[in-house]
């Protein structure tokens, strides 16, 4: 190997690393339900190449109304579904989509768009 091979294959292990890091140990967004005067935890959320945030948290037991914001014309994310809850909900491009549900039981939830690309948790304590 030359010098020049052995650089390339440095920077590739190097952006590979980045890469894992990236998308498997760097920290996440998360946010906690704000309650409203009715009692319903609220959360809004847009979608624009992911979900931001991406780690919601709620309280069991109580009434969640998350507002998915769709900032895009991606074709990934124009589907989200909550196999947990049972939620299919299409979500058209710059339009807000309210999801409501009741979190029974605490545990962490995945949702994810229509391909599975895009992901998200919800977390009930």
């Amino acid at each position: 190997m030359d010098t020049t091979a052995i650089i390339v294959t440095i920077v590739g292990l190097g952006l590979v690393a980045f890469v894992l890091w990236y998308f498997f140990f760097s920290a996440r967004q998360a946010a906690s339900a704000v309650s409203s005067s009715s009692g319903v935890q609220e959360v809004a959320i847009t979608v624009k190449g992911g979900y931001s945030p991406d780690i919601i948290e709620v309280e069991k037991g109580k009434p969640v109304q998350l507002s998915f914001y769709r900032n895009e014309e991606n074709s990934c994310s124009e589907e989200l579904l909550m196999p947990d809850f049972s939620i299919r909900r299409d979500l058209p491009a710059f339009k807000t989509t309210l999801v409501e549900l009741l979190p029974e039981k605490a545990g962490t939830f995945p949702f994810t768009c229509g391909m599975g690309m895009l992901r998200g948790s919800l977390v009930v304590k």
